[in-house]
């Protein structure tokens, strides 16, 4: 169980709870800011005076007053009508990361909730009570209305939930783990929707996603360039000091200590005929370290969205002011960072394939590889080798980069005007998912296209740590002697990728926050 810490919680720990479906609740000390929040609510409930969320109808119906015996209706009538989402279901980690978002905004003390309210949400994390939320439907501005509202819905015994591996009604899943749903006071099912935790646990998700497949880059890209005899001095730690970018520096550094000892490099230092090799190999620690910094600057906004309080309007509990705070009208529930964070992830995204597909294609290539056999086969002509598997890349590069345009410049108005600028952050952060598994075959493939150039070299070795990076792809994908049917290689290969298999094994340390630098 990880206690959390409203206002305070690190991608580190947000990345265990997403990886490991670990339990999660809020740190007890939050309570009473949570509670006077929710008496100032209740007190404004009761009273004359329209508050926005309160006592009044939503959006373009904002100047429609509700009377106090109606504010339980208004609130079950506002989750309801906003479940419309479509799409397939979010996966179950990533909606799980959603619910421990909202905790982390409701802990803030500044929405309004009851603590019951917060203890069925915990509880549905304990009990793995998970709402089916459709993917698509959320323009990332009044918050992510619809996919939350799939969530709360689940909370008042309605919609639907996973639950011990089934997807029953929302009421029958509460009741399988002992939990009864509730029913929502004044402006509490306002703060449950409208906020920005379905784009940043999308986002966060095509975050760790990506920074999994660029850490495997660095292995690949290594791989790689061994397997075609390419230089190590566009390594040199001096070249990239002098230009200064982090990223840069740290690739470089990564892949000089992978590559430390390989007979392959040492045999071709002198007397070799080539003067530079392509930009995919002499500029790796420029291409793959910009879009590092892309990632690690996304991973920065990220962490203060996942601990910020996004819905509106916000309770602000103060003891000296005459009516013990305020309720105030805003705007944070429009996701404008998460949209930009999530279309830099794209960009590094999309780059760090482009670079390393064009790798692929220069080991295939007979004119480009430095005497490796045509298409990384043994006797080509009779075999077509890995000729396919480098128009696979290529094709999954292209989607990529169609899919890496940017979102947040697109805007359209909804709710007849009153949401007039949007910032459709829910599917920029939701294509990353697509872009990643496209990205994890790329890379996939450039490791087996460049353990079979390696051994081209023999009786020569590469270096101890790509060795054995080479010895655990071999447990999945056995050499390409002959063509065979590959395409369960490439799954194997992909799945490598994206366990952090090739990672593991090549012993390779690259931190995406400077927290886990240490």
């Amino acid at each position: 169980m990880i206690v959390l810490r409203p206002g305070q919680e690190r991608l580190k720990t947000l990345e265990n709870i997403w990886r490991n479906s670990v339990p999660a609740k809020l740190d007890p000390s939050v309570r009473p800011a949570v509670e006077a929040a929710h008496s100032l609510v209740a007190r404004a409930a009761s009273g004359h005076t329209a508050v926005y969320g309160v006592n009044t109808g939503f959006g373009k119906l904002a100047s429609v007053k509700i009377a106090p015996e109606k504010t339980a209706e208004l609130q079950r009538n506002l989750i309801l009508s906003h479940c419309c989402g479509v799409g397939e279901a979010l996966d179950l980690a990533t909606t799980r990361l959603m619910i421990v978002l909202k905790l982390l905004s409701l802990g803030r003390g500044a929405s309004g909730v009851a603590w019951s309210t917060i203890s069925l949400l915990e509880a549905m994390l304990l009990h793995g009570v998970t709402p089916v939320v459709p993917d698509q439907g959320s323009v990332g501005a009044s918050g992510d209305l619809a996919p939350l509202a799939h969530m709360a819905a689940v909370m008042i015994g309605a919609g639907e939930a996973w639950v011990n591996g089934a997807r029953v009604p929302g009421d029958e899943a509460l009741s399988l783990c002992g939990l009864s749903p509730i029913i929502l006071g004044p402006k509490e099912g306002l703060a449950l929707i409208n906020g920005t935790q379905f784009s940043t646990a999308c986002a966060l998700a095509g975050l760790w996603t990506g920074w999994r497949n660029a850490q495997t880059c660095v292995v690949t890209a290594a791989l790689s360039t061994d397997a075609i005899m390419g230089s190590t001095a566009p390594l040199v730690a001096a070249i990239h000091e002098l230009r200064g970018h982090r990223g840069q520096i740290d690739i470089a550094r990564a892949q000089t200590a992978l590559m430390e000892g390989s007979q392959i490099r040492e045999s071709h230092r002198e007397n070799d005929a080539r003067v530079q090799d392509p930009y995919c190999v002499r500029c790796q620690a420029q291409v793959s370290g910009a879009s590092v910094d892309l990632l690690r600057r996304a991973g920065q906004v990220l962490e203060i969205e996942a601990n910020a309080v996004t819905d509106n309007p916000l309770v602000l509990v103060d003891p000296s002011h005459p009516d013990g705070g305020m309720i105030v009208s805003g705007g944070n529930f429009h996701a404008e960072p998460v949209g930009f964070a999530a279309d830099q992830i794209a960009m590094a995204i999309s780059e760090i394939g482009a670079i390393a597909q064009r790798r692929v294609a220069l080991m295939v290539d007979p004119t480009l590889s430095f005497d490796l056999p045509p298409f990384l086969t043994p006797e080509p002509g009779l075999n077509s080798g890995m000729m396919i598997a480098e128009v696979t890349t290529a094709a999954l590069m292209s989607e990529n980069k169609h899919l890496a345009n940017p979102c947040t410049t697109d805007s359209t108005p909804t709710s007849a005007n009153q949401e007039d600028h949007v910032s459709m952050a829910a599917h920029a952060a939701r294509r990353l998912k697509r872009m990643n598994d496209n990205l994890s075959v790329i890379l996939g493939v450039e490791a087996i296209c460049a353990a079979q150039g390696i051994g081209f070299r023999a009786p020569l070795q590469t270096s101890r740590e790509l060795q054995a990076v080479i010895t655990r792809l071999r447990e999945k994908i056995a050499p390409l002697d002959t063509d065979r049917y590959l395409a369960p290689d490439l799954t194997a290969a992909a799945e490598m990728v994206r366990s952090g298999a090739l990672v593991e094994a090549s012993g390779l340390e690259l931190s995406l926050s400077d927290e886990e630098r240490g």
